[in-house]
């Protein structure tokens, strides 16, 4: 079984930043691609980044490129997503997710391949 544990998420003013992380268990991390979506309330799920197993590609979400970062690190067995410039359009509970399959070359951008989701971590830009 895989456990995936969101951290970092917080209140903060728009036009700050904010680091959320990942801590994965349960089976080889570096061999799967992993991703981060967001649900705001009222609002269906949504992509907002995502990795492949390697590190060697992402993307993103058009909302969030430019001010949004995906990085891992397969030695720590962590994702994590780097946010600046936050606006009050991010304010939304983050989820990350595990690729089902290994090896995937490009980074998964819908939600149905990820088969391993962590409880959520709230972010919360308002002045």
């Amino acid at each position: 079984q895989v456990q995936l544990v969101e951290s970092g998420g917080g209140l903060v003013q728009p036009g700050d930043s904010l680091r959320l992380s990942c801590a994965a268990s349960g089976r080889t991390f570096s061999t799967y691609g992993m991703g981060w979506f967001r649900q705001a309330p009222w609002k269906e799920r949504e992509f907002v980044a995502a990795i492949n197993w390697n590190g060697g590609s992402a993307d993103y979400a058009d909302s969030v490129k430019g001010r949004f970062t995906i990085s891992r690190d397969n030695a720590k067995n962590t994702v994590s997503l780097e946010m600046d410039s936050l606006k009050s359009d991010d304010t939304a509970v983050y989820f990350c997710a595990a690729d089902r399959l290994p090896y995937r070359v490009v980074p998964v951008t819908t939600s149905a391949p990820y088969l391993y989701w962590g409880q959520g971590t709230q972010v919360t830009v308002s002045s």
